[in-house]
């Protein structure tokens, strides 16, 4: 028999996935769920148009995807009145994610991230050997001068940062990230995840040059746009750095029903704004659902709300698993204090029927099994 003879690294890593798939758990469960409320897909699904695009495309799905994307990057350049020289396209956010660690991380390089941010980032960072170095959150907001001033502390390579965040969807205003960033260490990479700016008031974008050396910025279609399944993420920054991508992508990695449906997408901002549309509308339903458990919501400007479950985390992890066991998809932060909350994604009017059904049932069955009283 061969010896599989990994390399050092990957002999220390775990095998584990940063998220547990609903498909997963409706296998283990045997059973399919009635709402999908922890992914935070946009259900309300991607522009009829982009559909017919994706649709009319796979007859044609023998062929590669555009290994240079030429078309929708001209099309996000005009968008952003950049270049396309400005902008990488990728397998969604994660996919650029990697590539990004990849060229700038070693054995031993540190990196600087929040306490239960998104784990997508620190599964690609201790792929590549990586160290870790994380901060707080501050009164459920990420913390960029905590960040940037980790950052200088340890010599970090890239500090990241989501705005809108995930998990707790709260925000800065791009102003005060900007002004924060003059405290950004030199040398030091802001990687500046803005995957729920769509769904965030105006002015929650970065307002930086295109140009700006001392950030790169991460956008994708599958949020506000509706396509997570066909991963199509890209990035804004520097053309040095954006060339550099070249050095290490997948260049076939895009898919050409993908490619059609993202570029249809961009253009149809009727359907973004009718999709933001329900977003506000689903946010404010899911407030009203909590109030009526005497619950509160973290203010959102993303497609999901935290509601604070006004415990701990083994409270509300017993609540998500109630939810869960009644056949309802949602997800938890990972990191205390956060994860005293539950995180709803917005749903069309069914789905947010049955998890206001299916809430009180599930508090009262945490408050047993915790022997808490309400």
């Amino acid at each position: 028999m061969t010896q599989l003879r990994f390399t050092p690294l990957a002999q220390s890593l775990p095998a584990t996935v940063p998220f547990v798939g609903p498909e997963t758990q409706e296998r283990q469960r045997g059973a399919p769920f009635d709402a999908r409320l922890g992914a935070n897909e946009n259900v309300f699904g991607p522009s009829p148009r982009a559909i017919e695009a994706m649709q009319k495309a796979a007859g044609d799905i023998w062929m590669y995807g555009d290994p240079e994307n030429h078309d929708l990057r001209h099309a996000l350049a005009a968008h952003h009145g950049v270049s396309p020289a400005n902008i990488v396209v990728g397998e969604g956010i994660d996919g650029l994610l990697g590539y990004l660690v990849r060229l700038f991380i070693g054995s031993g390089d540190a990196v600087v991230t929040s306490e239960g941010a998104y784990p997508t980032f620190n599964y690609h960072v201790a792929g590549f050997g990586g160290v870790l170095h994380k901060v707080p959150y501050s009164g459920d907001h990420e913390d960029p001068a905590a960040l940037f001033a980790k950052a200088a502390e340890v010599d970090a390579k890239l500090v990241y940062l989501a705005n809108p965040d995930n998990p707790m969807g709260t925000w800065h205003s791009g102003a005060e990230i900007v002004a924060a960033m003059e405290a950004l260490p030199k040398g030091c990479l802001l990687v500046l995840d803005e995957a729920y700016v769509e769904c965030a008031p105006e002015g929650t974008a970065a307002p930086v040059d295109v140009g700006d050396t001392r950030l790169i910025r991460m956008r994708t279609f599958s949020k506000a746009y509706g396509m997570a399944g066909a991963r199509v993420g890209y990035a804004l920054g520097a053309p040095e750095l954006i060339s550099a991508f070249n050095k290490v992508r997948n260049h076939f990695g895009m898919n050409r029903a993908a490619q059609a449906g993202a570029l249809t997408a961009l253009g149809d901002a009727d359907w973004l704004a009718h999709v933001q549309s329900e977003i506000s509308t689903a946010r404010a339903r899911i407030d009203t659902i909590a109030q009526d458990n005497g619950l509160s919501t973290v203010p959102s400007a993303t497609n999901f709300v935290a509601i604070d479950c006004g415990r701990d985390g083994v409270f509300a992890k017993a609540v998500l698993d109630a939810l869960i066991a009644s056949g309802l998809f949602v997800r938890m932060p990972f990191a205390a204090p956060q994860n005293r909350c539950i995180r709803i994604s917005c749903g069309r009017p069914q789905d947010l029927d049955a998890f206001a059904a299916a809430l009180p049932g599930a508090l009262q069955i945490a408050r047993v099994q915790t022997n808490t009283q309400a």
